[in-house]
């Protein structure tokens, strides 16, 4: 495993470690829960074209936005007779197709934890962390985790915050019956010219029948770009997106040692010391609201924010930046809560909507010519090969 991967590992676990929060639970749970979760994906994310694509995005183009769509269906009922079945019937006009079939994942055993692969390369190196929007760092930063020691459980503590919530829904683990879309049978991202505006109906053996009415479609494509700020500052700017709640940025990079990846970096606008957990997931109106009040989260007529200067220092051939604008949620329930007493619903339903995007940044992205071949052979044997953040993620040398 290379020292790539194996931090790659790294800020994955510690992502994990940041997103496991227990989250409350209703005192009368509905038989059935529906999520349905409705993006707009642009910039890497959202790359259909291939390597045109990517050229053209690392020359200032922009890519065509796609839509994203992802159901889970979870029941405490087991199915009334045979293998669970169920389907998603959308509108007639919505370009979605007749039905989405909501297939039951097989379960599966996960290896003891604990267990580490084999040949495994314990990590090396540091992971900066900066915060808050702004031509210079605030007080107390960098946070620096050295990862050897994480590696060996020393978690550095009061990493992450848990004030930001993870609002999971429906999962398998969760529920007793499972289906979700899209899936191994059946996953056909929407068109572009899809909608999802109209009736919906949810139907099945393990789950009472559901009807509910979506009014508002795939929100607007989010577009970001960086320039140059005062005194070695990157400016992060982006369009106003309608029905956006509020806006979350994040960015990474590296600095090269010799051939090695050197330290890491990762900032984040909140101006709290957040990263992860729900920030990089999705979250209701109301927990934005909160969140934009005490500077977590940037408000919905904020179009930019400045990285600190000393973010690109320790970064300073190579960053990889990415935006979420939050949304608005439709719930509904049947029967509606009353006003008074015990509610006891049959099932409940809840559409989440975001827009996401994602950009390099960089000076000259690092040797980015690499990607178009070996061209060990072709460079003058004066000039000095000049190891790159991206060449290395490629995995080539010099």
């Amino acid at each position: 495993m290379n020292h790539i991967a194996a931090r790659s590992i790294t800020l994955a676990t510690l992502l994990l470690v940041s997103s496991n929060l227990t989250q409350a639970q209703t005192a009368n749970p509905p038989k059935a829960q529906y999520q349905m979760d409705i993006g707009t994906v642009t910039g890497f994310g959202g790359m259909t074209g291939g390597l045109g694509s990517a050229m053209s995005m690392m020359f200032g183009g922009k890519n065509k936005p796609n839509h994203m769509l992802e159901l889970r269906l979870g029941s405490r009922l087991a199915p009334t007779a045979g293998a669970p079945s169920a389907d998603h019937f959308p509108n007639a006009g919505s370009k979605l197709g007749k039905s989405l079939p909501l297939l039951t994942p097989t379960r599966t055993t996960a290896e003891p934890s604990g267990r580490m692969p084999e040949q495994f390369e314990r990590p090396q190196g540091r992971l900066l962390l900066f915060w808050g929007c702004g031509a210079k760092a605030g007080p107390g930063q960098p946070v620096v985790i050295d990862f050897a020691r994480v590696a060996a459980g020393q978690m550095p503590p009061n990493l992450f915050s848990t004030r930001v919530p993870v609002e999971t829904g429906p999962t398998m683990d969760n529920s007793k019956t499972y289906g979700q879309w899209p899936n191994q049978k059946s996953g056909k991202m929407p068109d572009s010219n899809a909608s999802i505006v109209g009736e919906h109906r949810v139907a099945g053996n393990y789950t009472p029948e559901m009807k509910f009415t979506l009014s508002q479609d795939f929100m607007g494509p989010l577009n970001a770009s960086s320039s140059s700020g005062p005194g070695g500052a990157t400016n992060l700017s982006w369009n106003s997106v309608p029905a956006a709640t509020g806006y979350y940025a994040w960015a990474m990079g590296g600095k090269m040692t010799g051939e090695k990846m050197g330290d890491m970096v990762w900032w984040s606008s909140s101006m709290s010391r957040d990263f992860g957990a729900g920030l990089w997931d999705w979250l209701s109106p109301a927990t934005v609201r909160r969140l934009i009040a005490d500077k977590t989260v940037m408000p919905p007529t904020q179009t930019s924010c400045t990285i600190p200067a000393e973010v690109k220092a320790a970064a300073p051939q190579f960053m990889m930046g990415n935006l979420t604008a939050f949304g608005p949620e439709a719930n509904f329930a049947y029967p509606p809560k009353p006003e008074k007493g015990v509610w006891n619903p049959e099932w409940t339903a809840r559409a989440r909507y975001r827009s996401t995007t994602s950009l390099l940044m960089g000076e000259g992205m690092g040797g980015m010519g690499d990607m178009s071949g070996d061209d060990r052979n072709e460079r003058p044997q004066n000039k000095p090969c000049k190891p790159s953040i991206m060449g290395a993620l490629l995995g080539k040398g010099c």
